[in-house]
């Protein structure tokens, strides 16, 4: 079987290092490189914490399992951490906090109580503020380092044998001579399947083939497919765990960097008009990371950078054929799910047989409904928080 992947993100490369193994004869494209699209800008926070749906949760379980098994099977240098999650709240978020808290207890997620002091020794070198009054562990989560886990993926995926070209991908077609990619320089690649795993490009890719694919695509300010990280690169910090906290989230990042995260600041971010350096978002995210950091630490350089989340229209994973031989893959929660993805998307596409996990994310759920239905819901459960 010969599968052109389209998309070297974290889903991309996943799947291409699954075929692959699997025996697959795969060619994988990518305008940029591995991880240069919406995977280098996401926080990369391995977690089932907020997935509601029942279904959707028991996926991102899973996915944190596959991620263990997956370091252990991988080259290059690590890019998976089971670190653990600290969230602390104060006054105004402690009943949000303890709902969820009591939420994933009853669903059998782990999670427990900690006192200061405990999670003063689990978070690190950070200054916990005098207003928080509770403390969440959550010791099953982690983070990936995202500029490494495609790159570990597509050096295993071509040491089993696939190739890995540069190259952007402008149609597919699935017709009755078969299924192929057009390149913008006019090259076609045929194929026995094609996997469109662009991220935020899909819709756009897909339409092309007659497919629709609903995914919230708006870059305007306010839109909950934007968001803002920064990239601390002085002072280092002895960062141990993924920290959530009322004002800013951090996760430890290479060579003791830290990347923060303020999701309440996103709503004012204009992507035709990113943010300054200096300017008033770079000062209020700088003021926060001061307030947690030990006293006479030299004044945070934070790098800012604009991302666009892969949204699909109800906030959870599009998984599945959206035409004979063309098989769609997109997920909010790619860098939790990559692998989990890369080898049930594998399994099927090899096989020919489904996989009970993906059952509820097929892209045959979209058929029928208004697409302003599922706008509506996103936008109400906030599904794009991380």
């Amino acid at each position: 079987m010969k599968v052109v992947v389209v998309g070297a993100g974290v889903l991309g490369t996943g799947v291409a290092r699954a075929l692959a193994v699997a025996g697959a004869e795969v060619l994988l494209l990518d305008r940029r490189g591995a991880g240069a699209g919406t995977t280098s800008t996401t926080f990369a926070w391995t977690n089932a914490n907020r997935k509601l749906d029942p279904a959707y949760h028991r996926l991102n379980v899973a996915g944190m399992t596959e991620h263990a098994e997956l370091a252990r099977q991988l080259p290059g240098p690590p890019s998976y951490f089971p670190s653990g999650a600290l969230h602390w709240a104060n006054s105004a978020s402690a009943p949000w906090l303890a709902d969820n808290v009591d939420r994933l207890s009853a669903l059998g997620y782990p999670v427990r109580w900690v006192e200061r002091d405990e999670a003063t020794r689990i978070a690190g070198a950070l200054r916990i503020p005098a207003d928080a009054v509770s403390f969440a562990h959550f010791p099953t989560e982690g983070y990936v380092l995202p500029d490494r886990l495609p790159a570990n993926l597509l050096t295993d995926a071509e040491r089993h044998g696939a190739t890995f070209a540069i190259g952007e991908v402008v149609a597919v077609g699935d017709g009755p001579a078969g299924v192929s990619v057009t390149l913008a320089g006019g090259e076609v690649h045929e194929a026995d399947r094609v996997v469109l795993a662009t991220g935020r490009w899909s819709e756009r890719l897909a339409a092309g083939a007659g497919i629709d694919l609903p995914m919230l695509t708006d870059v305007e300010p306010g839109s909950p497919s934007i968001g803002l990280l920064g990239y601390v690169r002085a002072p280092g910090i002895d960062l141990r765990c993924v920290v959530h906290s009322p004002m800013l989230n951090l996760r430890p990042a290479a060579d003791g960097h830290t990347v923060v995260q303020a999701l309440d600041l996103n709503a004012a971010v204009d992507p035709a008009d990113p943010p300054a350096p200096d300017g008033p978002i770079a000062r209020t995210i700088a003021r926060r990371l001061s307030a947690l950091l030990p006293d006479h630490a030299p004044a945070p350089e934070i790098d800012l950078r604009v991302g666009f989340r892969s949204l699909p229209a109800d906030g959870h994973t599009i998984a599945g054929y959206a035409s004979p031989r063309v098989y769609c893959l997109v997920s909010h929660s790619g860098v939790t799910l990559g692998p989990l993805l890369g080898r049930l998307v594998a399994t099927e596409l090899v096989t020919g047989r489904g996989e009970d996990l993906l059952d509820a994310f097929r892209p045959t759920r979209f058929a029928g409904r208004r697409r302003a239905d599922f706008e509506a819901d996103q936008h109400a459960t906030r599904l794009g928080e991380q």
